[in-house]
């Protein structure tokens, strides 16, 4: 019911002030427009039910999708950090190989320097010993000058 305003619009006048027209109780428009559109809206009552079930089956299919984008990403994210792992690997042992080789070359490096001081050392001792001897004897003095 329409209230109280619904009963007094059953009662208003069947057209505009003027001239007399035949009596009558006016035609409530609110319920033939009801009467009339009643049909349409039972006939939308079944398409409103299938949106409704389309609706529901997407946010379904949408839980669906990213649960399984869930996992794919988790599945990746555990791939990369196995990969990562492996080229951490790979990165420590290159850098190894490549400290060993510089440790290497250094040692050579250092192992031929030290030869050629060596060779150096050889050729020079004779007459640096030869000077020390001369040095030591002038110091000291000539045997012959010594007392006995």
């Amino acid at each position: 019911m329409r209230g109280i305003r619904g009963f007094f619009e059953r009662f208003r006048s069947a057209g505009t002030p003027g001239a007399a027209v035949r009596p009558g109780v006016p035609v409530d428009r609110v319920a033939e427009a009801s009467a009339e559109l009643a049909p349409v809206f039972a006939l939308l009552e079944d398409a409103e039910a299938e949106a409704e079930r389309i609706c529901a089956r997407g946010r379904e299919e949408a839980a669906q999708i990213r649960q399984q984008a869930q996992a794919q990403a988790e599945a990746i994210i555990a791939d990369a950090n196995l990969r990562a792992e492996a080229v951490r690997a790979d990165v420590v042992a290159e850098a190894r190989r490549v400290v060993e080789r510089e440790s290497e070359s250094a040692a050579t490096l250092a192992n031929e320097t030290a030869a050629r001081l060596r060779d150096r050392a050889r050729g020079r001792m004779p007459v640096l010993v030869d000077r020390a001897v001369s040095a030591a004897l002038v110091t000291l003095g000539e045997p012959s000058e010594r007392a006995p």
